[in-house]
């Protein structure tokens, strides 16, 4: 954090809006911020994600000296001032012995707010004068209007269509659905818009000593904060909790005033519905839009379990290439499965690109999506999300939870499009309920 601080000092920045870049407050849901300190966190939200703690952060240049608490507030930071000059802050009142009579002001930082010490000016900056100047002082809402992209203002696209020579069923068996996803856990989720209730515990063979084939996914266990990072309750701090996403490459972390035109692509919510895929792959190419690279992260049958390797070094050939290329976004998809075509587990195929795009120092230029058959359950999502996924199609769960509506297994009163509805809703609710087992608040944080 440090290092970052100072990069962006040394790059123009002053110190409180680099700040206020790092740790930003709870913007996205908040409809009673004013627009033009919206606008602004809006804007740099596309240059770096947050540094969300839980942290109570101090700072100085040796001009300027404050304090900032992250947009969760978990940690305490309460300050003084007396008649002398003297501004006191520690985590706890009453650490240093100071007499009632000479406290001019006693009080604590609030959740996103900052306190900032002018020492050439010998005055104490309020957080509303300081956020309020940082955020007028260039015209972040016109600079919004004019590179923002929103995936779901976009004109709609129909959707391609599978091979015709692959069954659902076929499809189904050849990325391991089971009875117990279509019934327990995918169709609750479609019908309620939320998980099922199960009870703690498994009973199960950890996957590494299993006899059965088992999915990448079930190899990774969730991990949860303890002791220095509080988890976070993300239905009664919903207000801080965010999805939002961006796809894409990212822009010119120094452009202090304004002159990139690059185009950045916002997301509300990471799970992609099959016209929203669409709508990526054929947003079209300008100088300064997107450039969209389908990768087809299936190998020929006939290599068998050995040819993995050799896929998986072609696959990363292929996205370095395509980037080399201009393309900025890449779509991992394996809809091309069929009896001459294996996947590559579409966990390992990201994980895979992601990495080796960071050795190349490219993964920045580039933004990742993943097309799959694959992911059904909330864990699945989050594994991806962990290894860089920007914004996830899971193509093959809608097509069996739209085949179980046909077929009568799905509440009648709830129709195909709110099937989909619910279950994405499903997903994004899990997606904030691990996160926030980690304290993180954020999907931008939580992602890669």
């Amino acid at each position: 954090f440090d290092n970052a601080l100072e990069f962006l000092t040394q790059g123009g920045y002053s110190l409180a809006h680099a700040m206020m870049m790092l740790i930003p407050e709870a913007w996205a849901g908040n409809k009673l911020m004013d627009q033009d300190r919206k606008a602004f966190y809006e804007y740099h939200a596309a240059l770096m994600e947050p540094w969300d703690g839980p942290a109570a952060v101090a700072f100085t240049d040796g001009r300027q000296i404050g304090a900032t608490l992250d947009r969760n507030g978990l940690r305490p930071a309460r300050y003084i001032v007396t008649d002398d000059d003297r501004v006191i802050m520690a985590s706890e009142a009453g650490v240093l012995p100071v007499p009632e009579e000479r406290i001019v002001k006693k009080w604590r930082l609030q959740p996103g707010r900052m306190l900032l010490i002018d020492l050439e000016k010998g005055r104490i900056v309020s957080d509303e004068e300081i956020k309020s100047e940082i955020a007028t002082r260039h015209p972040y809402k016109t600079w919004l209007a004019n590179t923002q992209l929103i995936l779901e203002d976009l004109k709609p696209v129909e959707p391609r269509a599978l091979r015709r020579d692959v069954s659902l069923l076929d499809r189904q068996q050849a990325f391991g659905f089971t009875q117990e996803d279509t019934k327990l856990l995918m169709s609750p989720m479609a019908t309620t818009g939320q998980e099922a209730v199960g009870s703690m515990g498994t009973d199960t063979p950890i996957s590494a000593m299993s006899d059965r084939s088992k999915l990448l996914y079930t190899y990774f266990k969730q991990n949860f904060a303890q002791v220095t990072n509080p988890p976070i309750d993300p239905i009664r701090e919903e207000l801080v909790m965010s999805l939002v996403s961006f796809i894409g490459p990212r822009p010119n972390i120094f452009d202090l005033v304004g002159n990139s035109r690059r185009k950045r692509l916002e997301v509300r919510q990471p799970i992609l519905t099959n016209g929203d895929l669409e709508k990526i792959r054929s947003i079209g190419h300008t100088e300064d839009r997107f450039d969209t690279k389908t990768i087809d992260i299936t190998y020929a049958s006939n290599e068998g379990a050995a040819g993995m390797q050799g896929a998986i070094d072609r696959l990363c050939e292929r996205a370095e290439a395509a980037v080399a290329g201009g393309y900025n976004i890449i779509i991992l998809s394996d809809r091309q499965l069929g009896p001459d075509r294996i996947a590559i587990p579409a966990l390992l195929a990201t994980a895979a690109v992601h990495h080796h795009l960071i050795r190349k120092g490219l993964r920045t230029s580039v933004g990742l999506v993943v097309e799959s058959g694959e992911p059904r359950e909330v864990h699945h999502f989050c594994c991806l999300a962990g290894y860089g996924a920007e914004a996830i199609n899971p193509y093959l769960a809608f097509d069996t939870l739209l085949d179980m509506h046909k077929r009568g297994e799905l509440p009648a009163e709830v129709d195909a499009n709110e099937v989909v509805s619910r279950y994405i809703k499903s997903i994004g609710k899990g997606i904030l309920k691990v996160m926030s087992k980690m304290g993180i608040s954020t999907y931008q944080s939580y992602c890669g």
